[in-house]
């Protein structure tokens, strides 16, 4: 049985989940502790020393980073295949996630910092939020462009190119941007949504309760340390949040990526 140390909310591991269940690999779905602190430990630190999700566990093979995660999928289970056909077609998909993975991320993210973990109040929130909207729209155009005349961002069917978009567009969606009601992002969204592999994945994100842990609070005494890595801290500053990573800094509840070793 193939192990996926995974979080509900992470975009990444939806990814990951999306592909397994188009498959029709069965999985074991394991959340790690200590991804707040910025910790980990036992099987899922030693199979990724960033101490990120998702990691799949497959039998003595351990691997880590979703697009990663995907290509072995791909190369061992590989009918139905997600990936087009064309090299012209896969390189378009792969384009489309290594976008969505980082910079449409980024601003999912920085508006995580905002709502759940308070990281900003009044007039720089504001601000940061705006931006966050504008952002949103242009990506939402550029993936109208690359959709175009196409039932889904893989062509002809659902695969790769749609299954690294999807968790994304959701969770812009959940934050309360959404694309044009006539346009056709929204139509493929409804489409992308109503298959079960999505569907069941998108449903546990949306259903995941934290519970009554006070988060904002924890960040506050640092004991709860987001990750702010490249295209976040980027995102972060040039969106006008400068100030936010330096109490950050100050406070110590702001982390990056471990040393290995």
């Amino acid at each position: 049985m193939i192990t996926l140390y995974e979080h509900p909310l992470s975009p990444y591991a939806q990814k990951v989940k999306i592909a397994l269940r188009e498959k029709g690999e069965p999985f074991d779905a394991a959340l790690p502790g200590g991804l707040g602190a910025g910790g980990g430990a036992g099987a899922f630190a030693e199979a990724n020393p960033r101490a990120e999700v998702p990691v799949l566990i497959d039998g003595e093979t351990a691997i880590f980073d979703s697009t990663i995660i995907l290509e072995y999928i791909e190369d061992r289970w590989p009918i139905p295949p997600l990936l087009p056909a064309g090299a012209a077609d896969r390189a378009r998909a792969r384009m489309i996630e290594e976008v969505m993975d980082t910079h449409f991320e980024a601003i999912n993210w920085g508006l995580g910092e905002l709502n759940w973990f308070r990281r900003a109040e009044g007039e720089l929130a504001q601000t940061l939020k705006t931006n966050a909207a504008r952002q949103t729209q242009g990506f939402f155009a550029w993936l109208e462009g690359q959709l175009g005349g196409r039932p889904w961002f893989n062509g002809a069917t659902f695969g790769w190119g749609d299954l690294a978009v999807a968790p994304f567009v959701a969770a812009s969606v959940s934050l309360g941007n959404r694309p044009a009601g006539a346009s056709r992002l929204a139509a493929w969204l409804e489409r992308v949504m109503a298959r079960p592999s999505v569907a069941q994945t998108i449903g546990e994100a949306r259903a995941f309760d934290i519970g009554a842990v006070d988060i904002p609070d924890l960040i506050a005494r640092g004991l709860f340390k987001r990750e702010y890595r490249d295209h976040r801290l980027e995102w972060m500053i040039k969106s006008g949040g400068l100030e936010v990573v330096v109490k950050g800094l100050e406070a110590g509840n702001i982390r990056f990526a471990p040393n290995f070793g």
